[in-house]
């Protein structure tokens, strides 16, 4: 572990929960080296529980607001140079002074301990949970997702796969989705969320949806997200496009138990089906991998995609038992 984090103490209880976040907070955010080691073992601590996770969030916005407050200050006309130049000093202080007094106040919200649970679905399957206050995440395919949902907070970890929110606004018990060490909250939406190995991209229907999103130098990057825009987020960088509802209604097509491919490499296409299959395609000759297709096949399509590759374009089609080789 780098020297950034070899002071953090051990938690022995849940008492010092807040204390332990606090130290997260003034590690990353004073500190003159924090490292990727240092990220993942930060990634770590917030995925154990979630009172790691409010915990943290709701300090880091604390010390975001604070940071933002002496900016400002320091900005102002007729402000002295030489308390300019001390800025940074007092506005490490001060949020500093503001993260001691938060953790008093998060006393009561972090004791509780209400149960997780989880709830997953098999390669093919899909399914509909439903809470009391009237939020419904639809799972896709091989999808894992923790939840936390009470009275005093509502949580959800992605695990795996992909999942649809329909998310009953509550601006006094925000709506939050915790993708390793991103975050995704709800300002009243419609929106889904997909986790790959290698990052995570958000869409949103309707609505609005904040997306926080640390990267590998531990700068944290946020962007507010209105109905089509769609956001990739990576270890290094956050990107947004915007689309239209009807491309957005066909990439949500799973939904409905189809598959819509819109000049799609024949890779590409099969990488997709074989999300949702235990019979797999495997493109194995690479010209005929980068052909393009219009198509659109049910999830589990996959004897319909192998007709389409002997018959459009001519291609060869193995049947190997637990696999589809597709060859020229």
């Amino acid at each position: 572990m780098s020297e950034a984090t070899k002071h953090l103490s051990p938690l022995p209880d849940a008492k010092r929960i807040r204390a332990r976040a606090a130290e997260w907070i003034l590690a990353q955010r004073t500190g003159e080296s924090w490292t990727a080691e240092d990220q993942a073992c930060l990634d770590a601590w917030l995925a154990e529980s979630p009172a790691h996770a409010i915990a943290y969030w709701r300090l880091d916005e604390t010390w975001e607001r604070t940071n933002r407050l002496a900016a400002l200050k320091g900005s102002l006309p007729g402000v002295p140079e030489a308390r300019k130049r001390h800025a940074p000093l007092v506005m490490k202080a001060a949020a500093a002074f503001a993260v001691a007094a938060m953790l008093g106040t998060l006393a009561v919200y972090v004791g509780l301990k209400p149960g997780v649970k989880t709830y997953a679905t098999p390669v093919g399957g899909r399914e509909v949970v439903s809470f009391a206050d009237g939020t419904k995440i639809e799972l896709n395919t091989d999808t894992v997702i923790r939840a936390r949902m009470t009275t005093e907070s509502r949580m959800v970890w992605l695990d795996r796969g992909e999942a649809y929110f329909q998310v009953k606004h509550d601006a006094a018990h925000p709506f939050m989705v915790m993708i390793g060490g991103r975050r995704v909250t709800d300002l009243g939406t419609k929106f889904a969320v997909r986790r790959r190995p290698d990052r995570l991209q958000v869409t949103v229907v309707q609505g609005r949806v904040r997306i926080d999103a640390p990267n590998a130098f531990a700068t944290k990057q946020t962007a507010m997200l209105t109905p089509g825009d769609v956001a990739t987020a990576t270890p290094q960088s956050l990107s947004i496009v915007h689309t239209s509802q009807s491309i957005i209604g066909q990439q949500l097509g799973w939904r409905h138990g189809m598959l819509v491919f819109r000049q799609a490499t024949l890779a590409s296409a099969a990488a997709e089906l074989n999300r949702y299959n235990a019979k797999k395609i495997v493109i194995a000759d690479p010209v005929a991998a980068r052909f393009t297709i219009g198509a659109t096949f049910p999830v589990n399509g996959v004897e319909a995609f192998t007709r389409l590759a002997k018959e459009v374009f001519a291609l060869r089609v193995d049947d190997k038992g637990n696999e589809f080789v597709i060859s020229r």
